[in-house]
């Protein structure tokens, strides 16, 4: 099939559904809509001609290591230099450094386009754009001047070194160590899953370490940051030598093949790799959460975007395929099986649950926008974003994972082999609920951290919108949205409830028992939150569009909304089971 780019659903979720309008009445955000349909139809374009053709080139030829040189697979050096001659990696870098100052909630629909045509090639720009956002937020001036421009142009890309093979999620167990030398420091350590930490698309590479000063503490809080360059800047800004940094090897994986995955070594000549400081000293988690917390929600869309992907497969190929009879379909012959009622309901589930994920991020990218300093309800909206980082993360890569899953049960036995590229959008999904912080770790961040924000205030404020939501739908009788309105009634209780519950945990010092619960309760409020979204986009839809679009809010209500109080109480009462497994037992 031909990728093709639903820009215009795309603009109409991030207007209608995600806030933007709102965000733009309030004075919050200054981005018209004709503009945002202006660039975000370019974009469609740049993905549908240089990055989808590619996308199943990378998937077989894969990123290759020679030495300490990674080479792209054929034509990805050519995309690449398109995406930077056309000016894409400047949407959000500040204007004083060449960038267009534009709002991070187009920059999530410009990530939606791009994952969708090709994620190997979208994760690149993805982490250049974080790592700009950290160095804008923490270098400085001086860092700042040398390596911004460059990297909001695109033609030095940036990357996030914090996994070793000992620290994982675990980051207080790195051993990664910087000394000091006179206005710089010598980083000496290894970094493992570093994507894109070698590769031949620029001349440079930045590299963000996080490492321990000699005197540091152990824990967290003797991490610092430090910018690392592959090859050093000289004064005038030319490149100069080769800094003792190197990719050693490159991981072979189950999915986004073309994108390497680097196993790189600081100091591996004994020199040292030479690194400038970024931030103060023992804050460098607090510097590099810049680059994650925004990071999260793009990887969120990454599996929104690969879900919408399957989805368009999945459709195309359930309309041209013909199986048996179906008593819906009047034509000669076999029926297309897109006619047959289990198909159907795949492709209700695939259809909503990508609408779904996709107005969560939108939703979350607006809230980002709309909570920076100086902005109307600027702490508000900070909350707000807070909240539901840790859902669009969670969720929508979750979702990645099961569309997909479903796209190749559409396709049957053509799904299994990599005839139909059905298979890659599987394999590629997976990795979204691992980065950034497993999924687990998001839904323990939701429980201990979000829904307490000023003592559950900021959850029920969230709630009162989606419940405001619900009452909308009971007053369209012409949509015929009182069901999903009741649906949606009993999920906010039921989370409201399980919410009461996992803070009292809490209070009461049953950490663990709360914990027990986060993933159950994280499912809950994606998916309460996902259909009032879905009710959203019908109510303000006109014509044979709200028809469709509350169709499908009906569905998602009446199959997926209508678990979330088996979720809940899963999250509340599911705990003693849980906390009372040990390995003998997981053994036996």
């Amino acid at each position: 099939m031909t990728y093709t780019a639903a820009v215009e659903e795309m603009l109409f979720a991030l207007e209608k559904v995600a806030g933007l309008a709102e965000a733009r009445d309030a004075g919050a955000i200054d981005l018209g809509e004709d503009d945002a349909l202006a660039i975000l139809t370019e974009a469609g374009r740049f993905a549908e001609d240089h990055l989808a053709p590619l996308n199943a080139v990378g998937d077989r030829e894969h990123s290759r290591r020679d030495g300490a040189e990674v080479h792209t697979p054929a034509g990805w050096e050519k995309a690449y230099d398109a995406w930077v001659e056309a000016g894409w990696g400047s949407l959000t870098g500040e204007e004083e450094y060449g960038g267009q100052g534009l709002p991070m909630a187009l920059q999530i629909v410009l990530t939606d386009i791009l994952n969708q045509a090709n994620p190997a090639f979208a994760l690149n720009p993805l982490l250049t754009v974080g790592a700009v956002e950290a160095l804008q937020a923490h270098a400085s001036d001086a860092l700042k001047a040398t390596y911004l421009p460059k990297m909001i142009a695109g033609t030095w890309t940036g990357t996030m070194n914090l996994t070793e093979p000992q620290a994982g999620s675990d980051l207080g167990t790195l051993k990664s160590k910087a000394v000091p030398e006179d206005d710089h420091y010598r980083i000496f350590g290894q970094k493992i899953f570093i994507s894109y930490g070698e590769h031949d698309l620029t001349e440079n590479i930045i590299h963000l370490v996080l490492a321990r000063l000699p005197d540091a503490p152990e824990g967290t809080r003797g991490i610092s940051l430090f910018l690392v360059p592959k090859f050093l800047v000289n004064a005038d800004g030319s490149l100069g030598p080769r800094n003792d940094v190197e990719c050693v090897g490159v991981e072979e994986k189950l999915g986004i093949h073309a994108s390497p995955t680097c196993t790189m070594a600081y100091g591996a000549k004994g020199e040292g790799a030479v690194g400038y400081l970024v931030g103060q000293p023992g804050r460098g988690l607090n510097a590099m959460f810049t680059m994650m917390n925004n990071a999260r929600v793009s990887v969120g869309m990454q599996g929104a975007a690969v879900a919408e992907m399957a989805t368009q497969r999945a459709i195309a190929f359930a309309a041209e395929r013909r199986q048996a009879k179906a008593e819906t379909w009047t034509g000669e012959g076999a029926a297309p099986i897109a006619y047959h009622p289990d198909v159907k309901r795949m492709l209700l589930t695939m259809r909503g649950l990508t609408r779904a994920a996709r107005a969560i991020c939108y939703a979350c990218a607006v809230a980002i926008d709309r909570g920076r300093p100086g902005k109307p309800d600027a702490a508000f909206w900070k909350s707000r974003a807070d909240l539901l980082t840790p859902i669009a993360k969670a969720f929508a890569s979750d979702i990645g994972c099961e569309v997909s899953s479903l796209g190749v049960q559409v396709h049957g036995g053509m799904g299994y082999v990599e005839e139909t590229g059905a298979a890659q959008h599987f394999r590629d999904a997976r990795i979204f609920t691992i980065y950034e912080g497993t999924n687990g770790i998001q839904a323990i961040d939701l429980v201990r951290r979000k829904i307490t924000l000023e003592d559950g205030a900021v959850l029920a404020a969230y709630l009162g919108e989606l419940r405001q939501i619900a009452e909308a739908a009971r007053g369209a009788n012409d949509l015929s949205l009182a069901g999903a309105a009741r649906h949606l009634d009993t999920a906010i209780g039921a989370v409201e409830g399980a919410a009461e519950a996992l803070r009292g945990a809490l209070a009461a010092g049953e950490v663990d028992k709360a914990l027990a619960g986060a993933t159950p309760f994280l499912r809950a409020m994606g998916l309460t939150a996902g259909g009032a979204y879905l009710v959203k986009a019908a109510l303000a839809s006109e014509n044979e569009a709200a028809a469709a679009r509350a169709g499908l809010a009906r569905f998602f209500a009446d199959s997926l909304v209508i678990t979330v109080p088996a979720l809940t109480t899963n999250a509340v009462e599911g705990s003693a089971d849980v906390l009372a497994a040990t390995p003998d037992i997981l053994a036996a």
